[in-house]
């Protein structure tokens, strides 16, 4: 079994939004922290968001108040909703947690 799987990526205009999913496995998602990561072609891996087991968050600067991450510790999946995009948010995004990383989803913002 595959421990992270994402999905949710495409292609939105700028101010658009998209809501990106990573299914876990119940083995690495129960009391975990669940992280969000983007990297830009060429850039390196930034940290966007990350919510704990109890439901705190936090943010990234560059992402704060558009950005809303969640999870539902049922479904052992965490979702990241994106809103107001903008041409700088197109990255691979990634979700990661104990030492696992998915395969990523492509979110394209389009000017």
């Amino acid at each position: 079994q595959v421990p992270l799987v994402e999905s949710g990526g495409g292609l939105v205009q700028t101010g658009g939004s998209v809501r990106l999913s990573c299914a876990a496995s119940g083995s690495i998602f129960s009391g975990n922290t669940m992280y969000w990561y983007r990297q830009a072609p060429g850039k390196q891996r930034d940290l966007v968001a990350a919510i704990t087991s109890e439901g705190s968050t936090w943010y990234s600067d560059s992402v704060k108040g558009r950005f809303t991450i969640s999870r539902d510790n049922v479904k052992n999946e965490v979702y990241l909703q994106m809103n107001s995009l903008r041409p700088e948010d197109t990255a691979s995004y990634f979700c990661t947690t104990q030492g696992h990383t998915g395969q990523g989803t492509l979110v394209t913002v389009s000017s």
